[in-house]
């Protein structure tokens, strides 16, 4: 089994097909479908290789010392009013800061959330700098802008070991425009930068790459650096076997990772809505259950190539179905052959989750991306739960490496307690697509190299 050391340097060759799958859940529910999708064209897999970069980890105790360094975190969390219900985000960012402290930087943290039309009191940073406070224990002083005199003001006034957190910088549409004037007055204030928000590194905005151009050096954070260094080790060099646990609502937003996933893993769950798109590609009735027909030939598709290539693609066995989308709705247990007109499924049944946990009692590497089911509704959480525990139980009992990615996914680990006693809870997002896509992560790319 690998090793993960995330100070050692980066070996930025990253292995698509698990970025990819990591990062295509929404934080949509896994049995309803979003709005609108596009649908991607599958690309091939391919390894995309990056010279090593530079982590904080490389710079001397001299480089850090009394300097402004601006930290791109990524505090992106999901608010309720002003109560943010999952930090994940932000404790992961802590291990950067903290090694900052103590090394004497002056450190100032910058991100986004959310999507601003100008500013919005809704989308401001204060509960973000709030919680990271209460994480650091000392205090993070939110600063009014992210660009401007009072912020520079800020920085010179603060001592070593201090931390400032700026103002959402997506207030400003030049953020994701990347402007070279708005970048120049961003980076104004500090004196070097370090890339902390994986989730982000795909987007060339002036607080990811623009910064490097006045910034220097540009060097990557722990978290970074964990991410790619970790979703490497496990998936080019993690022990067979190798499973991938695929849930969610759409077989079109699944269907790439799916393909690349046959030609690297073992053994495949599918799970949530999608499975209504399999089980009728296989014939059955599935009631009123979410169904992609314009998918259901692909769905044939993929279990004709799992065949071909000697591969286990596991099914549902058992459904819980509703007569309605409700928490209030009727529901009982069905096979998954037999579901009645005007019932749809909304999760796994227990005979699925039994034979889910011995389809995977032999892996060594376990990737899941999505739920099982409805798992915000109480009785249709399930199944859901029902695989954290298995995950869980595979990492503490038999050292299986367990990799849970998405938000829905990260969410029901939270939940049940066990997020701790998985091997790694991935913070990303829309980059480990565009990796997948073959293209260059700006945010990555920009940072000094070794």
């Amino acid at each position: 089994i690998f090793q993960l050391n995330p100070q050692t340097q980066i070996k930025m060759k990253f292995v698509n097909s698990a970025l990819f799958f990591l990062a295509a859940a929404s934080t949509a529910s896994a049995f309803v479908p979003a709005p609108q999708f596009g649908v991607r064209a599958p690309v091939a897999p391919s390894n995309f290789e990056l010279e090593a970069k530079k982590s904080i980890s490389d710079l001397a105790d001299a480089d850090l010392k009394g300097k402004k360094v601006l930290v791109r975190c990524d505090v992106n969390v999901p608010l309720d009013g002003k109560k943010i219900t999952d930090d994940t985000r932000i404790r992961a960012s802590i291990p950067t800061i903290e090694y900052l402290k103590k090394k004497g930087a002056i450190v100032t943290v910058c991100s986004h959330l959310g999507r601003p039309d100008g500013p919005e009191d809704k989308f401001s940073l204060g509960p973000a700098a709030e919680r990271m406070a209460e994480l650091l224990g000392e205090d993070v002083k939110l600063a009014p802008d992210c660009i401007g005199e009072e912020v520079k003001a800020m920085v010179d006034a603060a001592k070593e070991g201090d931390v400032i957190m700026l103002e959402n910088t997506r207030f400003y549409k030049e953020e994701t425009k990347n402007e070279s004037s708005f970048v120049e007055k961003f980076a104004a204030p500090f004196d070097l930068f370090v890339n902390d928000a994986f989730g982000t590194a795909h987007r060339a905005h002036a607080s990811t790459e623009g910064v490097t151009k006045f910034l220097s050096p540009a060097v990557s954070g722990f978290l970074l650096a964990k991410e790619l260094e970790y979703l490497d080790g496990a998936i080019s060099n993690g022990e067979k076997p190798m499973a991938a646990i695929v849930g969610g609502s759409k077989v079109s937003s699944k269907i790439t990772v799916l393909e690349a996933l046959l030609e690297k893993c073992d053994k495949i769950i599918i799970g949530g809505g999608m499975v209504f798109t399999f089980l009728k590609a296989k014939g059955l009735n599935v009631g009123t259950s979410l169904v992609e027909d314009d998918f259901v030939d692909t769905a044939k598709a993929v279990l004709a190539k799992a065949d071909k290539l000697g591969k286990t693609i596991l099914l549902p066995s058992d459904i819980i179905i509703a007569d309605e989308f409700s928490a209030d709705a009727n529901s009982k247990t069905v096979a998954a052959d037999a579901i009645p007109d005007g019932w749809m499924g909304l999760d796994n049944g227990p005979e699925t989750t039994k034979e889910q946990k011995e389809f995977l009692s032999d892996c060594k590497t376990v990737i899941m991306n999505g739920p099982m089911g409805v798992f915000e509704i109480e009785k249709f959480s399930k199944g859901t739960f029902g695989i954290v525990d298995i995950l869980a139980d595979l990492t503490k009992e038999n050292g299986a490496i367990t990799i849970i990615g998405g938000g829905d996914s990260v969410a029901a680990c939270e939940q049940s307690g066990r997020a701790s006693e998985m091997s790694h809870i991935s913070t990303g997002g829309g980059a480990s697509l565009e990796l997948m896509e073959g293209k260059v992560l700006p945010g990555v790319a920009a940072l000094a190299d070794k």
